[in-house]
């Protein structure tokens, strides 16, 4: 369920790094025909002035009529409709998620277009603020209404969904695609990327083990300082992850960088190209797009619960499985497009990368929100998840040790994620009842 800002020509064979860092553009998956490229100053000067005169409607357009996603928005006005006429629990929670859909990647595009004008620290700030502002806007609701079992499960959920059935279904279709050849991608950005993935991973885990180990000092107490203080050390990792990525990563991903005869490297000779819209524009779009995804939100989470009695389905399952679906879309539909054109560090960009940004900042992050809502949200996630979380994780990491990837590869990526579904399909959640 996340959004990557991902800086490439789909043009070129340009081997470009996946990560969550902010010097990097947001794919879009439904509009083919538009490529977006980190400017230079003076490419967004000189097109401010060539389109001052463009009027709102033009971005009305480009917003919400040019990208074919679009044709899912009016499912959330009928959810609306259909909640205070119906009261159909199930109806209104599966047309809240089509109509969350469309939102969750125009947020991303809005979010990609003002990066333009603000710089790479402040993109970063705004990648790591609104790249999953959908699963964000879901966890801070459902944590304001007391459901702190669906927000650890629905950020759960997006971490798996992003490393088995997003990059599986990559690496699946890339392979078969490309059967005749080995594709390869980053390894070195695949092992730091793997290791803030473990180090999650670690920060989920000792709170668990302490609580069903009994070995807190003080009973329920222990466990939520823990997670509090590794939160906190979370986030800092985080910000130095992305301060890293800011100072470093062009030495990083391109050692080797290749200078023709006149001392122009061949990655500064890419034509570049400007925003669609203006700054103003899209920092309003990115508040009207909040706003309306705060509002089908409130809608999706009071119709869990129901859609789960009527469905005889576990809330587990929802929350793990159906609900990643929302924001992980335009992901699925971006790592295939990529993974096909044989532009599979692209492809791991958005699967892993966001995966690490849920792992490392958005589940710390919601705890410290309710910490200071005076919510004991904590680290804890139960044993369940937390074992499927570890040994998914493990997968992974040995999956991208080579640095090379074909079909076989994703098939098992895929597989492993039909067992999680299963898995979570027959699981009763013990702690449903306590929330």
């Amino acid at each position: 369920m996340g959004r990557m800002e991902l800086r490439t020509d789909l043009d070129s064979d340009e081997e470009i790094p996946f990560s969550s860092s902010p010097n990097a553009r947001k794919v879009h998956p439904f509009d083919f025909e538009t490529v977006h490229l980190a400017p230079h100053t003076g490419v967004v000067n000189s097109w401010i002035h060539k389109q001052s005169r463009i009027g709102p409607l033009r971005s009305i357009y480009i917003v919400l009529l040019k990208a074919k996603i679009n044709l899912l928005l009016p499912f959330g006005p009928l959810a609306i409709l259909l909640h205070h006429l119906t009261r159909n629990h199930v109806l209104v929670f599966f047309l809240s998620m089509l109509g969350i859909t469309p939102l969750a990647e125009r947020l991303g595009y809005a979010t990609e277009q003002l990066a333009f004008y603000t710089g790479p620290t402040v993109g970063g700030l705004l990648n790591a603020t609104f790249g999953n502002a959908t699963e964000l806007i879901i966890s801070i609701y459902a944590l304001k209404n007391g459901m702190i079992r669906i927000v650890q499960q629905s950020l759960l959920g997006s971490i798996l969904s992003n490393m088995l059935l997003v990059l599986g279904c990559g690496f699946f279709t890339g392979g078969i695609v490309h059967y005749n050849k080995v594709q390869e991608f980053n390894e070195a950005t695949a092992l730091v990327n793997s290791g803030l993935l473990l180090m999650a991973v670690m920060g989920i885990m000792f709170p668990a083990v302490l609580h069903f180990t009994r070995t807190e000092v003080h009973f329920g107490k222990s466990e939520l300082a823990l997670s509090r203080f590794s939160s906190c050390v979370m986030l800092v990792a985080y910000a130095s992850y992305i301060f890293f990525q800011l100072k470093h990563q062009h030495s990083l991903h391109n050692p080797n960088c290749n200078v023709d005869e006149e001392g122009v490297s061949e990655e500064s000779s890419v034509e570049e190209e400007a925003p669609e819209i203006t700054q103003w524009e899209a920092i309003g779009w990115l508040a009207v797009l909040t706003l309306w995804v705060s509002v089908l939100s409130g809608y999706l989470v009071d119709t869990i619960e129901g859609a789960s009695d009527s469905l005889n389905i576990p809330v587990a399952f929802i929350s793990v499985i159906l609900l990643p679906i929302v924001g992980n879309a335009a992901e699925h539909a971006s790592a295939i497009m990529f993974a096909v054109k044989d532009k599979l560090d692209i492809t791991l960009a958005v699967a892993i990368g966001s995966s690490t940004q849920i792992s490392m900042f958005m589940i710390p992050f919601c705890v410290v929100v309710g910490w200071l809502m005076g919510k004991p949200m904590d680290l804890n996630f139960q044993l369940f998840e937390t074992a499927t979380l570890f040994i998914a994780v493990l997968v992974v990491t040995f999956m991208l040790q080579e640095g090379k990837s074909n079909y076989l590869k994703g098939l098992m990526l895929i597989l492993c994620y039909v067992i999680v579904a299963a898995s979570f399909f027959v699981h009763v959640d013990p702690s449903n009842n306590d929330d």
